[in-house]
């Protein structure tokens, strides 16, 4: 069959019922992606015939004679296609993941100028999880959000990210991009029941079919318990996994895994594999496990695992009071009690979990992942198959998107126990379905709120109880637990707090790290019940809030007034944040139209986090001089969207006087880098940018010592930068590259340990119009206010915040992962699952407090997580004031809404 790619004929013989996105890839054309393989999301996208189409459902033979054209054929690096350029000039992208297919839509349908609801709709076909989209349609409209870079000047200003070119023409390499040969594939057999025991397995016809190389059970796997969760200490979870267990307790567990030489024999041979199981009750109600009787989900640990009550099914519990939380109630002049939950979230990240594994010529096992923290998947690779950590090496490329969903060890487990048995390169890319039903979520809670105040709003009492789903595993279990009740609650100052938490394990699949962790399910409900604390009092919510809130000088105190910890306010911005959005909401010369006959009303909520995680992240940085006078920089964290590479970049080139694009960033590579706890818990600025700016002021110190050692000056105290630069080439008039000859490897290096840590502050602020007929939501004006410390790229962070709003609002309007009452997940496509869409989303005023961190690079703090955190809740406060009537479940769906405006 023959057809064009890009201009040029290709000659190639598809595989029956092969599509075209398939095809495509195993011709070298890796820019077009896979994100759903399903019609649903648009990663895929190319022009057929110049028409925008999803590979994905092409069949191949249908191109016969036909001209395709992907990303890569419109412009190159070096010569955009003027779409391109717009993503480019608007920073319209941030993991980039999806941003192929969004260009070649555009490209396409031949959209611009200023996006209407025609347009949004146009672009319904292409999602994107990362951005909340605004940046995407000021592409397509022409706005520019981007400077040119300013020797020494670059922090603090929207510099273009620099993989841009490469990310808008497909050229940026994610996890499954590089070329491969020979390369073996993996299928999985998942369990079709809740909690079973493998009773036998007969794989005799699946070894005999063709191509497989091996069929790996229980019998093979690892003995080492471990826990899926990765954190700097292995100890923070429970070891309640094995690689393949013979005790199976979610439906779509590992069984069995075929390797073969192609995923279509692998897959194929899976089918003929036969299983024996001994099916066991099941609990799948985080209520009823805790109840005397209920199945046991891991009765057969002992204390070595670390589980708080396996035999009471709780993997985790706090219980703790400061103060007199009975008395304090019982004296309120004011009182609200509640119950609130929360549903399961996928991440959706477009980039699906994927592991390319092979042995290197020393034979050494090497692992390229989609994950979050390298170092820590190495440490635990070689914990689980008896190796020391210099005989594994973990790299990365492009990361597309993660939200905590890749700070788990999910493919490279497998991956590494069938390069180690067979010898061969071996990938696992899992599937859509894959990731709506047997990779972790966010943790389901309950939550009821008892909260009292006296006659002038102020607090007397608060009490929270919590329990938590975390499914069959207890990967992040008792970390989102804890979190979760710790700055929803210390952020208020009250004498007398109680907290009750319990994390259960279910039959039902895992819950894990998202973000937030544990943050916005708590924060829902307690910043729901001070909404109608405020109510109460006759308060406007603002200013309940002002009352009650941590100021400066006060200790952030959960439940224990003798607390020692590392968390402090090292800079303080809610009383800005309360002010901006509060006077923002008031404006309503920026509000969109409300539909007719819809009922309105607005909502706010606050949020505080700690800028790093607690009991240690640990970065080790370093830059170097390059013999042609750039520098390159190496730092072991990740970039999956958090946009740390710009920002690094940033940094380096401030302390150095140079520019951005006079930065070469090496990244995430165990062989590579210096060590890194990962890029989880909003770190990558905080901690390894801190890393990272000390060694480059260390490295400016040395150029500078070198430079006035050439002008025989060495007595000489070396002079500033400033004034004293000839160019961004030189140093104290010593060109940069005479200075390498000089000093070959020139360095300096720097690190951070993670403590002390500070705290960030959210307040976002909604107006909205519910349709009373429909329980339709109408987003009428979205704001948040950020305390981020200084803002080192205003377009970055902006964008951050929006991505953060936009996931949210999917959280408390569309998005749930549903389970029947066996487990089984009934949502397991995105056209089930409702991410949001150009069209479901607001535009979002971000507002910078001016603050300034005693802790972070340049007085910047962590805002990635923190955004996500406030927006539920204002949206639930915002609809109770519209509808009078409280919601108490998210998603807040017309259904469950317009139930509850007519609960006849």
């Amino acid at each position: 069959m023959r057809f064009e790619v890009n201009g040029r004929p290709l000659d190639v013989d598809p595989a029956p019922g092969q599509v075209l996105r398939t095809l495509l890839r195993e011709q070298g054309h890796t820019e077009v992606k896979k994100g759903c393989d399903a019609g649903d999301c648009g990663a895929c996208t190319v022009l057929l015939d110049g028409r925008p189409m999803h590979s994905c459902l092409v069949p191949a033979v249908r191109v016969e004679g036909r001209s395709v054209t992907t990303v890569s054929g419109l412009g190159t690096v070096e010569h955009l296609h003027p779409v391109q350029q717009a993503f480019v000039d608007a920073a319209a992208f941030q993991c980039g993941f999806c941003t192929a297919g969004l260009v070649t839509t555009v490209v396409g349908l031949g959209l611009s100028g200023e996006v209407t609801e025609d347009t949004a709709r146009a672009l319904k076909g292409n999602l994107c999880r990362c951005t909340g989209y605004r940046s995407v349609c000021d592409a397509v409209a022409g706005v520019r959000n981007t400077v040119d870079p300013l020797a020494g000047r670059d922090a603090g200003r929207s510099v273009r990210a620099p993989a841009a070119r490469r990310i808008v023409t497909g050229n940026e390499a994610y996890t499954l991009d590089e070329p491969a040969t020979d390369l073996a594939h993996i299928a999985v057999l998942g369990s079709p029941h809740a909690h079973a025991r493998i009773v036998a397995v007969h794989a005799a016809a699946a070894l005999a079919a063709p191509g497989v190389l091996a069929v790996l059970t229980y019998e093979d796997s690892p003995t080492h318990p471990f826990s899926t969760a990765r954190h700097e200490s292995r100890l923070d979870d429970p070891d309640d996994t094995l690689v393949l267990d013979r005790l199976l307790r979610f439906r779509g567990q590992r069984v069995a895994v075929v390797v073969a030489g192609s995923l279509r024999e692998a897959e194929r041979a899976r089918a003929l594999i036969e299983v024996e199981y001994e099916v066991l009750p099941a609990v799948v109600d985080p209520s009823a496990a805790r109840r005397p009787g209920a199945p046991l989900v891991h009765g057969d640990k002992g204390p070595g695992s670390r589980i708080s009550e396996p035999g009471r099914n709780v993997v985790a519990q706090k219980h703790d009071e400061m103060g007199d939380v009975t008395a304090g109630l019982a004296a309120a002049a004011h009182r609200v009690h509640g119950t609130w939950r929360t549903g399961r979230v996928a991440h959706a990240s477009l980039e699906t979990h994927a592991t390319r594994g092979w042995l290197d010529e020393g034979g050494r096992l090497v692992l390229r992942t989609s994950t979050q923290v390298p170092y820590l998947t190495r440490k635990e690779i070689a914990h689980l198959f008896d190796l020391d950590e210099s005989r594994v090496r973990v790299l990365t490329g492009r990361v597309g998107g993660g939200f905590g969903g890749k700070q788990e060890l999910l493919t490279e487990d497998l991956v590494a126990l069938a390069v180690l048995r067979t010898g061969r390169a071996v990938q696992y890319e899992m599937s859509r379905e894959d990731e709506f039903t047997i990779v972790p979520s966010r943790h389901p809670f309950r939550v009821k709120v008892d909260v009292g105040c006296d006659a002038d709003g102020l607090l007397t009492a608060l009490k929270v109880d919590v329990l938590a789903n975390t499914g069959a595993y207890g990967n992040h279990g008792p970390g989102v637990m804890f979190h979760g009740v710790s700055e929803s609650i210390s952020v208020y100052r009250c004498a007398n707090k109680r907290v009750d938490a319990e994390s259960v394990y279910t039959h039902t699949m895992p819950s894990g790290a998202f973000r937030g962790y544990g943050l916005g399910q708590v924060q829902f409900a307690i910043e729901s019940a001070m909404d109608e604390l405020a109510r109460r009092v006759g308060l406007d919510p603002f200013e309940l809030r002002r009352r009650n809130v941590v100021v400066p000088g006060d200790h952030l105190l959960i439940t224990d007034p003798d607390e020692v910890d590392d968390l402090d306010m090292h800079s303080y911005g809610l009383d800005q944040c309360l002010d901006l959005a509060q006077a923002a909401l008031a404006d309503r010369s920026a509000d969109a139209e409300a539909p007719p006959g819809s009922v309105v009303g607005e909502g706010m909520a606050i949020a505080m986090i700690a800028t790093i995680a607690p009991r240690g992240h640990y970065a080790e940085a370093s830059v170097t001089l390059l013999d042609d006078g750039r520098y390159e920089a190496r730092v072991g964290t990740t970039e999956f969207g958090n946009g740390t590479t710009t920002v690094h970049g940033q940094l380096v080139a401030q302390a150095l006087g140079t520019t951005v694009d006079r930065v070469v960033i090496r990244q995430s590579d165990t062989d590579v880098t210096g060590y890194d706890t990962g890029a989880f818990a909003s770190a990558g600025t905080v901690v390894a940018g801190l890393a990272l700016h000390r060694a480059a002021l260390q490295l400016r110190g040395k150029i500078l010592a070198a430079a006035a050692a050439l002008r025989e000056h060495p007595s000489d105290e070396p002079r500033s930068w400033d004034g004293s630069v000839v160019s961004e080439t030189a140093a104290d008039g010593v060109p940069l590259t005479e200075i390498a000859a000089a000093v070959p490897g020139l360095a300096g290096h720097g690190n951070h340990d993670g403590t002390p840590r500070s705290v960030a502050f959210n307040v976002h602020a909604f107006r909205v119009a519910v349709c009373v007929q429909t329980g339709e939501v109408t987003i009428v004006r979205s704001v948040q206010a950020v305390d981020a410390g200084t803002v080192l790229h205003p377009e970055q962070l902006r964008g951050q915040v929006e991505g953060g709003v936009g996931q949210a609002i999917g959280t408390a309007l569309f998005e749930e992962i549903r389970l029947d009452d066996e487990g089984r997940v009934t949502t397991a496509s995105f056209r089930a699952y409702h991410v949001p869409q150009v069209v479901d989303l607001p535009r979002t005023d971000v507002l910078f407090a001016q603050t300034t961190d005693d802790l972070g690079p340049l007085g910047a703090k962590s805002m990635s997580e923190a955004p996500y955190n406030p927006v539920a809740p204002a949206l639930a406060n915002a609809i109770r004031d519209a509808l009078g009537v409280r919601p108490y479940e998210l998603p807040m769906t017309p259904d469950r809404l317009w139930r509850l405006a007519d609960p006849r």
